[in-house]
């Protein structure tokens, strides 16, 4: 793992949940997915420790799993969601599915921030770009540091795998050209953080992943 980046498994789904900080103190949160008391305590208690200050929180996607924790984070931070306008979905439909998966989303802040392909989000002296990657749902984005070479893949692609494409705005074809025509144009040493899962690199997955020979 990068030093500047943390890392947490929450829910039953074992979705990611990340943190990218730098020397400054200043940190972005991704897909607060902490959705039971132990787990909010678990990431509030290292922002606190660490003295960490959040400047903004960000959905690669706004599918439950990885939004159960917003308003949490919002109401801790005094932050507001910021997601691709494409979600609008989603949270339009957050409360019924999150009851089919047996999550309970309650209050659920509506995103007003949205990023946009090639937005710049920035956190103390340190930035991620955002990219558009459709295909597993409307309104996916990734989050690309060149500075420290890595990207934020949310459910796009994983190691040795790819994001569904059978869900609701989900379709493979898209996925495949988003992950191919935007995620491997990167250099092959760039850490993946997915959205489940290990970590992998974009030469990795070229030259291994199943889904995308």
């Amino acid at each position: 793992m990068n030093r500047n980046v943390s890392k947490f498994v929450f829910n039953s789904f074992g979705v990611n949940t990340y943190i990218l900080t730098d020397e400054t103190g200043k940190c972005l949160i991704i897909d607060p997915a902490c959705q039971y008391h132990g787990e909010e305590t678990e990431l509030l208690g290292f922002i606190t420790g660490n003295h960490l200050s959040p400047v903004g929180m960000v959905n690669t996607h706004f599918h439950v799993d990885h939004i159960v924790g917003n308003t949490f984070v919002c109401k801790a931070f005094s932050l507001r969601p910021q997601c691709h306008a494409e979600s609008k979905l989603f949270w339009r439909t957050a409360s019924e599915f999150g009851s089919v998966f047996g999550i309970k989303v309650e209050n659920l802040i509506v995103p007003v921030d949205f990023i946009s392909e090639g937005d710049i989000i920035t956190y103390g002296y340190s930035s991620v770009e955002v990219i558009y990657t459709p295909g597993h749902a409307d309104g996916s984005v990734c989050l690309i540091n060149r500075a420290e070479r890595y990207v934020i893949s949310g459910d796009v692609l994983f190691r040795d795998s790819i994001g569904r494409s059978d869900l609701p705005t989900g379709n493979f074809d898209t996925l495949f050209e988003s992950i191919t025509t935007k995620l491997f144009a990167l250099p092959d040493d760039f850490i993946v953080y997915p959205g489940h899962g290990p970590e992998t690199t974009i030469g990795y997955e070229k030259q291994n992943n199943p889904f995308l020979k």
